[in-house]
């Protein structure tokens, strides 16, 4: 009688049945897949007027490349929100203004032109331009 344990070979996982899998789940995807755009927008960009609109109920914002706030060419201490908010509000109260133009650099930060827009709504305003130059086209 032999009592000694058999000798088991490791087992070893076959890579050919797995690689043979993922090309077919990746054959069968690329087939699958549609290239198409399903759905595209057909839009009409709005233009600018040649020539702008004086107001003199107007307020002007002007925003420099370092997000500071000046107020009609005055400067307005610090770029925080609530400043702001509380020159819009009593301006608004004195009934001084009804539009708001906001002139931003065009290296301005894309947050310091949303907090003058959020400053506005909380004021009141519901008048709110933004200034551009008329480009060469």
């Amino acid at each position: 009688m032999n009592l000694r344990p058999r000798r088991r070979e490791p087992l070893e996982l076959g890579l050919t049945p797995l690689i043979d899998v993922v090309f077919l789940l990746l054959i069968f995807f690329m087939v699958t897949t549609t290239f198409r755009q399903e759905s595209e927008f057909d839009i009409t960009l709005p233009e600018a007027s040649q020539t702008p609109t004086e107001q003199s109920d107007q307020l002007t914002v002007h925003v420099d490349a370092g997000g500071r706030y000046r107020v009609n060419e005055q400067p307005l201490p610090g770029t925080s929100v609530a400043a702001l908010r509380a020159y819009l509000e009593a301006a608004m109260e004195s009934g001084e203004i009804t539009v708001l133009t906001i002139r931003a650099d065009a290296d301005t930060p894309h947050q310091a032109v949303v907090r003058v827009m959020d400053a506005a709504g909380q004021a009141g305003l519901q008048r709110i331009a933004i200034a551009t130059t008329q480009g060469g086209q």
